[in-house]
């Protein structure tokens, strides 16, 4: 009979090893639309793509920090975040990647160019519907951070719009700029392009690996970290590097700055975000001026408290400093964004995002992104030709051009790049395949799409977040009924 720790073990093992088997299926997943281009252009062999973009996904997370990650960790209730109970965690943990893997193993057996993000976002939100629908939930709904949601949502609905739209317009200045027709004809069977194609096709592929990395391999850090925060809160509920009883000063500048509000032109909401804001930092006052206690003795209970009371400053302080309403100085939101949220990290940025306050909150260990660095550098490697076949051959009449791959994985790029500046998870697949879709239109107009692939493509997209809501709903409120 295994004893406690030994279950707990197993379990922590199980969630740990279904996190990196998510992100190792992402990669072969979502980065196949990474090497689509240079494969079916014959720009390189897939062999030499596949590791060169598993290399550079692998680069792109280790240095892309963890903004994403913490967007990812956002959309769960709070209270999950801090739930003692290690069951309570586990069934957490194991709704949200089982309906992540299953969704994302369904459309890429039937080629369809689905997202990860979707499929992760929907599997979260899931957790806190089926948390809202527990009898012990006296808050319902209201649990589920539909803030985040909603900015998480309206990124994933405009990126792949705004990826359509700019692929035409490059498309167009192409055609207009460039001369040489041959960027424009469809690859010869087994025939390499000209060096001048190979090079900027390689450069595009290059391009879309390295921020696929920097954005999507974050959703899997944020998998692992909230694994580790609900079975391990003594090591991870809080940033152990990071001594909190030296930001005293930061949680003084809030204080100082909140009060300058007036509160007689504040929303309700707007009202109850301040209030919470005062018990936060009164909270946080009362342990870190407690002479008894150190960084090194900490319980995990204070611990858990001060996590509490951090993402609690940060998210309403970011609200109220957002709002019209809020009649502050320029400097004054300045000194709170400072002193919450830290100065922006660096474009090269290594397990931790910001300082301040967050960095209480806003890190992940260096083992953790190797971990998944390599899960999905390996994921990248294996499994990619179902969808290459669908971007290359099956979304537009025609075959996928030299141009038209150039274009759509430019356009790729630069999206997921402004969205991880932007701490935003969008859809790597989504942005891709709708940048090709705009090329196709490009040439010949809306008739040169393939009806059927677009459709199955719209109803993945349209499907993924109500169907994983769902089905993450249910496991979670069945598994929790079981462990009560």
């Amino acid at each position: 009979m295994f004893g406690l720790e030994t279950s707990l073990f197993i379990l922590l093992f199980l969630c740990l090893f279904l996190a990196c088997a998510f992100e190792f299926v992402n990669g072969f997943h979502d980065t196949a639309n990474a090497v689509a281009t240079v494969i079916y252009t014959n720009s390189l062999k897939p062999t030499q793509a596949v590791v060169w973009s598993g290399f550079m996904n692998f680069l792109g997370l280790l240095t892309g920090g963890v903004g994403v990650t913490m967007s990812i960790i956002g959309l769960l209730p709070t209270e999950l975040l801090i739930d003692p109970n290690v069951y309570h965690s586990m069934a957490t943990a194991l709704a949200m990647l089982i309906t992540a893997i299953l969704w994302n193993l369904g459309t890429w057996y039937f080629g369809i160019p689905a997202s990860s993000s979707h499929t992760l976002i929907g599997s979260i939100i899931g957790i806190g519907v089926g948390y809202a629908l527990l009898p012990e939930n006296k808050a319902g709904l209201e649990t589920v951070n539909w803030d985040k949601a909603i900015e998480i949502g309206r990124a994933l609905l405009l990126s792949p719009l705004f990826g359509f739209a700019v692929a035409i317009v490059l498309m167009y200045i192409m055609k207009k700029g460039i001369s040489n027709k041959d960027i424009f004809k469809e690859p010869k069977k087994d025939t390499p392009p000209p060096m001048w194609i190979r090079v900027i096709l390689f450069t595009t592929c290059t391009l879309v690996s390295f921020f696929h990395g920097r954005n999507d391999g974050q959703k899997g850090i944020g998998l692992v970290m909230m694994i580790l925060i609900a079975f391990l809160p003594g090591y991870f509920a809080i940033n152990t590097d990071v001594d909190p009883f030296k930001l005293q000063a930061e949680v003084n500048t809030v204080q100082q700055v909140i009060t300058k509000i007036d509160t007689t032109k504040l929303s309700a909401t707007e009202k109850e975000g301040y209030h919470k804001i005062i018990k936060a930092t009164t909270g946080l006052t009362t342990i870190l001026e407690d002479k008894t206690l150190t960084n090194d003795n900490l319980t995990v209970e204070k611990k858990l408290e001060i996590r509490k009371d951090v993402l609690s400053i940060n998210k309403y302080a970011k609200k109220l400093s957002e709002s019209d309403a809020v009649s502050l100085s320029k400097d004054d939101k300045s000194a709170l964004k400072k002193a919450t949220a830290g100065s922006s990290p660096a474009f090269f940025t290594f397990g931790n995002s910001g300082s301040g306050l967050s960095s209480l909150t806003d890190f992940a260990p260096t083992w953790v992104m190797w971990m998944i660095a390599l899960s999905l550098g390996l994921g990248t490697m294996i499994g990619w030709k179902r969808i290459v076949v669908t971007v290359g051959e099956k979304i537009g009449k025609q075959h996928l051009s030299y141009a038209q791959g150039a274009s759509a994985e430019l356009v790729a790029s630069f999206t997921i790049a402004l969205s991880t500046i932007y701490k935003w998870p969008v859809s790597t697949t989504h942005v891709l395949s709708s940048g090709i879709a705009g090329s196709m239109v490009a040439s010949k107009g809306i008739k040169n799409l393939q009806g059927g692939t677009v459709k199955s493509i719209v109803m993945a997209w349209v499907l993924t977040l109500p169907v994983t809501i769902l089905v993450s709903a249910t496991i979670f409120y069945l598994l929790r009924t079981i462990i009560g």
